[in-house]
This record gives C-alpha cells, structure tokens and sequence, in this order.
C-alpha cells in the first residue's frame, strides 16, 4: 500500500498506521480507498482479533487533504467537480460505516493531532488512548465545511448534543486532557508510553473470546436505537448461543480448574 502500514503480532493485534508524516497523515483518495480494503480484509478475517489505528510521525492524522493537487476540479467548482465531490464524499461514509460496522474491537492510539475527518475516525474507534501531547478538533467550520466521516452521529452520543454543536461550531482546538474531560477519550498517557499502553490493552482484548467480544460491541454500539425490550432478547438469545460454543465450554473449565482460559473463536 502506499499510504497505509499493516503490521500483525503473535497476539492477533493488527496495527494499521496512516503513513504520510510529511503531510501530518492528512487522507488523500488514495488513503480513504486503501482504508476500504483494509476494513474489507479485516472484516473477512479469522485470526485477527483487534485493530489499532495510529499515525506515523507526530501526527495522528490531520483530516483529509484539501490540497489543491488532491481536490482539483472539486476545490475551484469546475465542470463535473459536484460529482466528483459526492463520489469522493461516499467514499468517506463509506470508511467511517466500516470503521463502525468492523467485527474486531478497535483502538485508536492517538499520537497527535486529530483534527476533522481524522479526529473523527478516531472517535470511530471502540476505544481511544490518547498521548497526553494530541490535540483535537472538529475543525470543518474553520474550513468552510460541515462534519463528516461519521461525525454528526458520533458526536451527540460522546458528549451531548449541545457540547457537539459547542465544539462543531466554534471549531477549537482541544487538548487531550481536555478531550478526557469531555469522555471523548478513554484514556491520556505521557507520550513515550502510548505504544507500551496500547499494546497491552490490545493484547488484553485479543486474549478475551473472541465471538463474545465481537457480540457485545455490537450490544452496544446498536444500544441506543433499540428498546429496553429488544435489548434485553437479543442478550438472551445471544447468551443461550454463547452455552453452547467451545470457548465458553473452556471459560466455565478453566474457571473450575483455577487456571487462564485459551480461547480460539469456536
């Protein structure tokens, strides 16, 4: 890939790394559509069991590249830069539905700076640790835009509706303490322990069983469109489910043995 690192441990931990430092790790079309495939081959997978997303350099990413070499045509509102626009714009909705929709637990290590589009893809992320030196920002007013990347439906649910409209209005620029306070992110660590913090909490998740894990982020990310009533069938056929697969078979057994379970998935 050209914009994208992959790299996968013993752990079944998949890190994928935004790599264009140069540019802060701002997506370019090219990104957004290796970011597709990536989900796509993440999604069909067997073995990998949690994602991480970081950036390379200093930067987490800065949100999409609004370059004139990469807008072209849809910057200056030439002939057929409308259509090219919303193809460009699917393509996003398209990374940030996968991103939610993905089977595998995700964590977002955020080295940097997240600020539009990428601040959103981090909050896409089931989990956020941040580097006590990221900073944050819905940064689209500023650029004469709206939210996009899954933004307007994240948002609300993090904080709030009127904290959302607060920070997508005046578009500021929020420090990860900040970002904390807020419950944006999970966790602030100094800067040199974001990898060892992340790793651990990744590994942690991977060693967990894995179909169980992959069921109650679905549980919660549908938790607030569904009723108490919906909730609560869906727990219990998925419960019942859960009695009779191999892993739980090993939990219950491994809780009576006195020792640490080992889950495959099954």
């Amino acid at each position: 890939m050209e914009t994208l690192l992959l790299e996968r441990d013993d752990h079944g931990v998949v890190t994928v790394t935004f790599n264009r430092p140069e540019k802060k790790n701002a997506i370019s079309t090219t990104m957004w559509r290796e970011l597709v495939a990536v989900l796509d081959e993440l999604e069909e997978s067997s073995t990998d069991r949690v994602l991480v997303l970081t950036g390379a350099g200093d930067a987490f990413t800065s949100g999409a590249d609004l370059t004139p070499d990469e807008l072209g045509a849809v910057a200056t509102g030439e002939s057929g830069g409308l259509g090219r626009s919303i193809r460009s714009m699917r393509m996003v909705g398209r990374v940030a539905l996968r991103l939610h929709e993905l089977h595998l637990p995700t964590i977002a290590a955020v080295n940097g700076v997240a600020v539009g589009a990428g601040c959103n893809l981090a909050l896409g992320c089931d989990l956020i640790v941040a580097a006590d030196t990221a900073r944050f920002s819905e940064i689209f007013a500023r650029r004469g835009l709206s939210l996009d990347a899954g933004g307007s439906w994240l948002l609300p649910r993090l904080v709030g509706l009127h904290k959302a409209k607060e920070l997508a209005f005046l578009a500021d620029i929020i420090s990860a303490a900040d970002a904390a306070a807020l419950g944006l992110v999970n966790r602030v660590v100094p800067a040199a322990e974001l990898t060892a913090v992340v790793t651990d909490l990744a590994r942690r998740i991977a060693a967990q069983a894995p179909i169980q894990i992959q069921i109650m982020k679905r549980q919660l990310n549908q938790s607030l469109s569904v009723s108490m009533a919906e909730a609560v069938e869906f727990e219990d056929v998925a419960q019942a489910a859960n009695f009779g697969g191999r892993d739980t078979a090993e939990a219950l057994t491994a809780f009576l043995e006195r020792r640490a379970p080992h889950f495959t998935g099954e």
